[in-house]
């Protein structure tokens, strides 16, 4: 199956990663000394890979890449789309071939599973508590240093957005920015004629939106304001520029702040603190 991500290296990604495993450059390293010792070469596997909870399924055409990279003759067959929600018990994968290939990828393919559908499980779990059409989950830039590109791809596999991707594609102006610019409007006034074209400026009071627009901020942070408050604060912005919630924001708390008519909420810990989900693979001699 053909998955592309764009600016991610999916080869380069699988060979590092099993590298990584492997020892590859490490005195004794470069192969698996379990499997090599344990299982005959010529020995041959099927395995099925399924969740042991209710998920949202995100990356198995990654994980499909790591059995090929070892194996580039084994079948590969997944049996659900990505975003899919699936109950405990559901077959996700199956695969046939080489018994040392599957044993040494297994476990970077089902971390990779794991990790990638704990966090579309959890972006679902937010925009099912959110519950407004017209308000968009975004994640931010909390990612793990090298999975970012995949971690923001399960945000939309469970139904989220992305905020920005990184410190290049827009500006965020926060507090220790401002602090060095002295204020929120000569913040944004230096990015605005650097020649940024977007420009999102957190504010954390009611008296700094004005000073902000004026300025020529493209977007508002509303940051760890009540509900009360956001609802002044999208008053008073009046739709000139899109708003978003920001800090603190759980499930708990979700439905309340998007209902105040911001156009965005944005949480951490859906790459941050997702909980990887229970999938197993099991294996069976052929």
């Amino acid at each position: 199956m053909s998955f592309e991500l764009h600016g991610f290296d999916l080869d380069a990604f699988v060979r590092d990663t099993l590298a990584e495993d492997l020892g590859e450059g490490l005195p004794g390293g470069g192969r698996d000394v379990t499997a090599e010792s344990v299982i005959p070469a010529d020995a041959r596997f099927q395995g099925v890979m399924d969740s042991r909870d209710p998920i949202v399924v995100a990356g198995l055409p990654i994980a499909e890449a790591f059995f090929r990279a070892l194996d580039p003759d084994m079948a590969v067959e997944l049996l659900v789309d990505e975003g899919a929600e699936v109950e405990p018990g559901t077959d996700l994968m199956r695969l046939s071939g080489n018994a040392r290939a599957m044993l040494t990828a297994e476990r970077s393919a089902l971390n990779t599973v794991q990790h990638l559908s704990g966090i579309a499980t959890m972006v679902r779990e937010y925009v099912t508590a959110m519950d407004n059409p017209d308000c968009t989950l975004l994640d931010t830039r909390k990612t793990i240093p090298g999975l970012r590109h995949l971690e923001k791809y399960a945000v939309r596999m469970g139904g989220g957005s992305n905020h920005r991707m990184g410190l290049w594609d827009a500006a965020m102006i926060k507090d220790n920015h401002i602090l060095v610019a002295g204020n929120v409007g000569e913040a944004v006034r230096r990015a605005r004629d650097a020649g940024v074209a977007d420009i999102i400026c957190e504010v954390d009071r009611i008296d700094q939106i004005e000073p902000a627009l004026e300025a020529g901020a493209t977007r508002l942070l509303l940051d760890n304001m009540a509900p009360d408050t956001l609802r002044e604060a999208v008053a008073l912005v009046d739709g000139r520029v899109p708003t978003e919630a920001s800090g603190g924001i759980n499930l708990q708390t979700i439905r309340a702040k998007a209902a105040t008519g911001v156009d965005f909420v944005s949480v951490g810990r859906l790459t941050q603190s997702a909980p990887a989900a229970d999938i197993g693979l099991d294996f069976t001699p052929v």
